[in-house]
């Protein structure tokens, strides 16, 4: 590198607090007269911004240029490393972008959450690192950043999972060798899980009769009878109702494709409204309008329907009808793992936490178990006397 600025002579003028600048090399002079180089550039995509030391300390302009020598041979041995096809590394920042893009060609699901989750904040702190090169050490600074800004551990968790989620598909779409650094996630609270009375149910449900919207009927119906999602609702396929074997096949289902058991009630309740289905009609909850051409917006009606049954709309919401129909299946006696292939569960804890949501179906099992060792005497009959011949 040729340099006009920093030169000998051009140093020795400089009076305090002066600064000269040259090839991302600054010397600036400091108050007790000495000086001092930093150093501020960009190699392959990154900032890097370091103190090199002071006159005082037999540092020279030499090397600083020997650093920023080094940090580009450091870089290009980098790459050497690089999964196949990448020539530069990536950093988190200028990932982010690419990875929603081509997580929506892959028909990935909560794209604008993990977006917003991970611009918002994970880049902001992040955002400058090298995929490749995100550390544990990176990850418990993120962490104590976003409490220390008094976010709760479920959304900081839920931003480490979009993260991590973005790692690991950077492995398999070859943007990295392998996944950095394990994510370990913050300890939550156990969430306390609304769900209705069967009382509460049935106002929803006939305050839903009553509602202008023809669609939240149906929804609320197969919500409450299923345990189903909210998209794993509004987006069934007519062909993927098989009435006969009380079945809904669900082709792109949280954890994958699933077959969901119906009732008969059920059954019996949606063979109407196949029966009145349009000709040529794809969805069961139609929409022209939608791109998706299902209804995909539920929202308003469904605030409006449990407004009209006197119940709270601030703590009854959608996801509301899910946790009815499994918490219920629970208090009925059904045993866990028949509640997990129901309602689509991954494992059995994630079902375990329905079961302290009432004592009544608890009691009655130990009940149960004090009846095997201390059974309730049966009263004894009396003897029926036979007449005596005369």
């Amino acid at each position: 590198m040729k340099f006009i600025k920093i030169t000998r002579p051009n140093l020795r003028k400089l009076e305090t607090g002066q600064k000269l600048q040259e090839h991302g090399i600054t010397f600036e002079r400091l108050a007790n007269g000495d000086g001092r180089y930093t150093v501020n550039i960009m190699v392959d995509g990154v900032r890097v911004h370091r103190v090199i030391g002071k006159e005082s300390e037999g540092v020279t302009r030499e090397k600083a240029e020997d650093f920023i020598s080094q940090a580009r041979t450091d870089a290009r041995h980098g790459r050497l490393h690089l999964p196949k096809g990448r020539k530069t590394v990536l950093t988190l920042a200028s990932a982010v972008d690419q990875y929603i893009e081509r997580l929506g060609e892959e028909n990935g699901k909560d794209l604008k959450a993990k977006k917003r989750r991970l611009n918002q904040h994970v880049v902001p702190c992040l955002g400058q690192k090298p995929l490749s090169q995100i550390a544990s050490f990176d990850i418990e600074r993120f962490k104590k950043q976003r409490i220390e800004e008094k976010a709760e551990n479920g959304t900081v968790n839920r931003e480490l999972a979009a993260l991590s989620h973005l790692l690991t598909k950077a492995v398999d779409w070859n943007w990295i060798s392998h996944k950095p650094c394990a994510i370990k996630r913050l300890k939550e609270k156990p969430a306390r899980i609304v769900y209705l009375t069967v009382e509460q149910a049935g106002r929803l449900v006939e305050a839903a009769k009553q509602d202008q919207n023809i669609c939240v009927y149906p929804f609320i119906v197969i919500g409450l009878e299923t345990g189903m999602r909210k998209m794993e609702i509004l987006s069934i396929r007519l062909r993927d109702i098989y009435l006969e074997r009380c079945i809904i096949h669900i082709p792109q289902a949280k954890g994958g494709s699933r077959e969901q058991p119906i009732t008969k009630h059920l059954a019996d309740f949606l063979k109407g409204y196949i029966e009145a289905a349009k000709p040529g009609q794809e969805y069961f909850f139609d929409s022209v309008a939608a791109a998706c051409r299902y209804v995909t917006n539920i929202e308003e009606p469904f605030r409006r329907v449990v407004k009209a049954a006197g119940l709270d709309p601030k703590q009854i919401v959608r996801h509301t009808l899910r946790h009815t129909a499994i918490t219920h299946l629970v208090q009925a006696g059904v045993d866990l793992p028949t509640v997990k292939r129901i309602s689509g569960h991954k494992t059995l804890s994630m079902v375990e936490r329905y079961s302290h949501q009432n004592g009544a179906h608890i009691q009655a099992a130990m009940e149960k178990l004090q009846e095997r060792y201390y059974p309730t005497p049966q009263p004894k009959k009396a003897k029926q006397k036979t007449a005596q011949p005369v």
